[in-house]
């Protein structure tokens, strides 16, 4: 129980670091222009993968499984990330 615990809040460590790349980039250039919306859906994104490479290394005992999965899960995160930044599939999703 106090690994669960510990795992996730090393998660929410990382997330919150990660979010403040753009949060200080914002103070330095006119370039990076993120709103709210935008720190609560990458900090969802981020915290849902976390979570999601957390279980697969907890549940699966496989090595080769274990990297499919995470694979598989970090692809979808790169694609969500791409479609939110840039519109890559032209979606409604990305608001298009």
């Amino acid at each position: 129980m106090a690994g669960k615990r510990n795992n996730f809040l090393i998660i929410l460590l990382i997330v919150g670091m990660l979010l403040l790349i753009p949060l200080i980039a914002m103070q330095f250039s006119n370039e990076v222009v993120w709103t709210a919306s935008d720190f609560i859906i990458m900090g969802i994104l981020l915290l849902v993968t976390g979570l999601g490479i957390d279980l697969v290394l907890t549940k699966v005992s496989s090595s080769k499984n274990r990297l499919i999965i995470g694979g598989i899960i970090l692809a979808v995160f790169f694609m969500i990330w791409a479609e939110l930044a840039v519109g890559v599939f032209g979606t409604p999703f990305a608001g298009s």
